[in-house]
């Protein structure tokens, strides 16, 4: 029985030693900056940089629908997206919201029952959509038992990325066309 008491013994004070031993994981710090975002006729809203294009954080639809594409995040152009869509009388289905999708944002089904998979991307103007996010896409909708795709982005497509998009039949809507159908869904809201 001792020599349990003693073997519970050394290992505690082994697994204390371990640890005091290994170096301390440095923290990061996370930013606090806040800048102004204008919000619904000329009011001022203080944003947090969470709500950088990276954020995974979502705000409001009110917010999001008042908001020009330059200043949404991922995450809420993809739920400006379903928004429209829903509007436009599909059904809409959001995939792993955020990222993790898989390469399918939004799977909208029409009216006869046709499945289409969205993939959404919220790029500065300089960026542009890669080819693996093409490739990705249409390996993607045969998981979600999709028969078309579209790739919705509010800046546009690499050279190789079109020509693969038009070879493999990736309907493809870029930043103007984006802005141009969002404005004019919006003034119909109004």
């Amino acid at each position: 029985m001792k020599e349990a008491i003693w073997f519970f013994i050394i290992v505690v004070l082994l697994g204390v030693v371990s640890g005091l031993m290994q170096q301390p994981k440095k923290k990061r710090k996370r930013g606090t900056r806040k800048r102004k975002t204008t919000v619904n006729k000329g009011s001022s809203q203080t944003v947090s940089r969470s709500h950088s294009r990276a954020s995974k954080t979502c705000r409001p639809d009110e917010v999001i629908l008042a908001t020009p594409l330059d200043g949404l995040n991922g995450v809420e152009f993809e739920r400006l997206l379903a928004l429209y869509f829903r509007d436009q009388g599909y059904k809409v289905h959001e995939v792993g919201v955020g990222g993790n999708d898989g390469g399918v944002d939004l799977v909208i089904v029409d009216k006869r029952g046709e499945k289409t998979a969205v993939q959404a991307k919220c790029y500065a103007d300089h960026i542009m959509v890669p080819v693996q996010t093409v490739r990705e896409l249409v390996a993607a909708k045969r998981n979600h038992d999709c028969i078309l795709t579209l790739l919705v982005t509010t800046s546009d497509l690499t050279g190789p990325a079109k020509k693969e998009a038009e070879q493999f039949r990736v309907e493809y809507w870029h930043g103007g066309v984006v802005e141009e159908k969002l404005r004019n869904w919006r003034r119909q809201k109004a």
